[in-house]
């Protein structure tokens, strides 16, 4: 089989798209000037860093301000939706209230994870 322009452009177009929808782990770790060897750690530090819990419930706590809660949230979508949101919330939902945060790919990663540990606690 011959190799045209359009295949690699397609090729390449697919493996950009890959890495920006569902990056894999080890190439978010080499972009992310964020210590992920404690994703879990990392993503509570972002969830307090940008005052998630002042509009969500997350972990049974805060919510005040009309978001929905976050508890359960892994469970409800999957995780390639979640990092959607959170990469560009607008795009997802038009007219919702979040603002676009500008979160690195590090910090979305360690979200997720911190949210499905929350959730793995859960009964």
């Amino acid at each position: 089989m011959k190799f045209t322009i359009p295949h690699v452009v397609a090729t390449l177009v697919v493996v950009g798209a890959w890495f920006w929808i569902l990056p894999p782990l080890w190439w978010v770790k080499s972009i992310s000037s964020m210590d992920l060897t404690d994703p879990v750690g990392a993503g509570a530090t972002v969830v307090n860093k940008y005052e998630c819990r002042s509009c969500h419930q997350i972990g049974g706590e805060g919510g005040t301000q009309g978001g929905p809660s976050l508890d359960g949230v892994t469970w409800r979508t999957n995780a390639v939706i979640l990092r959607l949101w959170l990469r560009e919330p607008r795009a997802i939902v038009l007219g919702n209230r979040m603002p676009d945060f500008d979160l690195s790919g590090g910090e979305i990663e360690a979200i997720v994870a911190y949210l499905t540990a929350l959730d793995a606690k859960r009964p």
